[in-house]
């Protein structure tokens, strides 16, 4: 199961791709997160319901001095993320 994130709000400067990061890695997805030129950030994720679930939960609040506005999450194809590995990517 693989999903498409959509962070918006203050979320770049503030050390979200890299808890992002950890996070997911602790959940043992497999995946990616990037800045994105409009300020957002945006993370492919592929893992179990559960893990899903929690870095859902966790991107709503993200690290503490982000500012997380909005979370939009849309079901993503598995083979669209790599799988065993989290990665985080340029910004586009």
């Amino acid at each position: 199961m693989a999903k498409h994130l959509r962070i918006i709000g203050l979320v770049q400067g503030v050390g979200y791709r890299a808890s992002f990061e950890r996070q997911a890695r602790a959940l043992q997805l497999s995946g990616w997160v990037r800045n994105r030129a409009d300020g957002s950030v945006e993370a492919m994720v592929n893992g179990s319901p559960d893990a899903l679930e929690k870095i859902i939960a966790w991107s709503r609040r993200g690290p503490a001095v982000a500012k997380v506005r909005e979370v939009r999450v849309s079901d993503a194809d598995d083979v669209a993320v790599p799988d065993g590995d989290f990665e985080v990517r340029s910004t586009v």
